[in-house]
C-alpha cells in the first residue's frame, strides 16, 4: 500500500502532491525544472488517484499517513513539501504531524479553513462516462461537456483516461469513493495544528481560494509563513503561470 511516484533527479528530497482529481503527471514539467536545480523530486499519486492504490477510506488523516509510509519506505527526511489544493491540505496536516521530516512547506492556492463542496457537476460527469459505449477520448469529451462546459477543465479531467486493454478505456480515478467521500475534501486543518518552520502560501490573483480573511487563519497555524500572489493565474496557478510559480518557489527554497 505504498503510493506510486515518479522520481526525478538527485539531491534534497522535494515531494509534490497533486490536487483533487489530478495526478502526479500534472507536475512532470515543473518537477523536471526543480530537479535541474539540484533536488530529488518525488511526484506522488495520492490514494484513489493516478497509479496509486484504491481504498474505501479517504480523508486527510489517511492521506497524511500514506505520505508518512512513503517517506519511511524511501528513507526521506528533511524534505521540501509542496501541495496544491487537496494536496496542500494533505501537506499542511503532514507538516503539523511530522515537523521533523519537513524542512520547508509550500502550499499552492488553498487555506487551512473549511470549504463547501463544489465538485458535484464534475463528479456526476465523470461517473456518467460509460466505457461500454465510449470508445474514444473524443466521445468521452463530448459526454463530459454536458456536465463541464470549460474545455480546459475537461482536458485536465480527461488526463485520467487510460487504455485498460486494447479498445477499452477506463478512469484511473476511484470515482465511486471520491464521489461518496467528497465532503472530506473541504475539511479544515484541526484547530490545534501548527507548524513552526518556514512556509510559503502561493495564491492566484484570479482565484478566490485564499482571501483576505484567510491571512489570519494561515498565520495562526503557520506563524513563519508568507503569502505570495502569482499574477495572471487562477486556482491552477502552476499550470496558468508556471514561470512565475517556479520563480517564487525557487526564491523560497533557495
Amino acid at each position: 500500500m505504498i503510493l506510486h511516484s515518479n522520481i526525478i533527479g538527485e539531491g534534497q528530497a522535494f515531494v509534490i502532491l497533486h490536487g483533487f482529481l489530478g495526478m502526479s503527471d500534472n507536475w512532470k514539467t515543473l518537477g523536471g525544472q526543480f530537479a535541474e536545480q539540484g533536488f530529488q523530486v518525488h511526484l506522488v499519486d495520492q490514494r484513489n488517484h493516478g497509479r496509486s492504490f484504491h481504498d474505501d477510506e479517504f480523508n486527510y488523516e489517511v492521506l497524511a499517513e500514506d505520505l508518512k509510509a512513503y517517506c519511511d519506505e524511501n528513507q526521506l527526511s528533511d524534505i521540501v513539501l509542496l501541495g496544491h489544493s487537496m494536496g496542500g491540505k494533505t501537506a499542511m496536516l503532514f507538516a503539523t504531524l511530522y515537523p521533523e521530516l519537513v524542512s520547508k512547506l509550500i502550499v499552492a492556492d488553498i487555506s487551512p479553513r473549511f470549504y463547501p463542496v463544489h465538485h458535484e457537476a464534475i463528479l456526476n460527469g465523470l461517473s456518467a462516462l460509460d466505457f461500454g459505449v465510449i470508445k474514444t477520448r473524443g466521445e468521452a469529451d463530448k459526454e463530459l461537456s454536458g456536465y463541464v462546459s470549460d474545455f480546459g477543465t475537461r482536458q485536465f479531467l480527461l488526463k485520467n483516461l487510460y487504455w485498460v486493454e486494447k479498445g477499452k478505456l477506463g478512469l484511473r480515478l476511484n470515482i465511486n469513493v471520491l464521489q461518496n467521500e467528497v465532503e472530506e475534501i473541504g475539511e479544515p486543518l484541526p484547530g490545534y495544528s501548527t507548524f513552526g518552520k518556514d512556509t510559503l502560501f502561493l495564491r492566484g490573483d484570479r482565484s478566490e481560494y485564499i482571501g483576505i480573511d484567510d491571512e489570519v487563519i494561515i498565520s495562526n497555524h503557520f506563524p513563519k509563513s508568507k503569502i505570495v500572489t502569482v499574477t495572471n493565474a487562477g486556482h491552477w496557478l502552476h499550470a496558468e503561470n508556471p514561470k512565475l510559480f517556479f520563480e517564487a518557489v525557487m526564491q523560497f527554497v533557495k
